[in-house]
């Protein structure tokens, strides 16, 4: 689920066949003015209501999704860091690192990271990516879902959604895309 300036735009996915997914059924349902102002949910009852009515014509059981934050909320920086650290190691490794970047205090985001490969420079090393978001910005569409009556299972940085959501129907594509 995708909320914008001007809609809630829903894709439902199914699995269709060999972990394959196909795109099932979507919506865009539009927003009332404002209810949205530069990616800030102005309007938490228009924009349930929206969500509501959108789920209601998606006509699907399940009440989990996963969501996008706007990518203008969302601080995200390449760091390396050395390979072969365990998890709590790397966990400690990555919120050393975010202080440097990040012009707000831990207690006041929500820090993800993933780890995306070999470095550049060598093999003892490995590139993360972190991203990080100010509570409030990931409270506020949580609130929304839920008082939808939906249940947020992740939520990601909307142009990273976007990407992985093509990279994963893209075989269903003429010369994949």
């Amino acid at each position: 689920m995708d909320i914008s300036s001007s809609s809630v735009k829903m894709v439902e996915m199914v699995e269709a066949g060999k972990g394959v997914p196909r795109v099932e059924r979507y919506v865009i349902e539009p927003l009332p003015k404002d209810a949205v102002v530069d990616g800030n949910i102005a309007n938490l009852e228009s924009v349930s209501e929206a969500v509501q009515r959108g789920w209601k014509k998606l006509a699907t059981k399940t009440k989990n999704v996963a969501m996008a934050l706007p990518t203008a909320a969302v601080i995200t920086k390449k760091i390396i860091v050395p390979a072969g650290l365990r998890e709590e190691e790397l966990e400690i490794q990555v919120e050393s690192e975010a202080n440097q970047y990040i012009p707000f205090a831990l207690e006041e985001v929500n820090l993800d990271f993933q780890v995306i490969g070999p470095s550049p420079s060598g093999p003892e090393e490995v590139e993360v990516l972190i991203a990080a978001s100010r509570k409030e910005k990931v409270e506020e569409r949580v609130a929304v879902a839920e008082s939808a009556g939906l249940r947020a299972l992740c939520i990601d940085v909307e142009s990273y959604a976007t990407q992985t959501s093509f990279d994963l129907i893209k075989k269903q594509f003429p010369n994949e895309g």
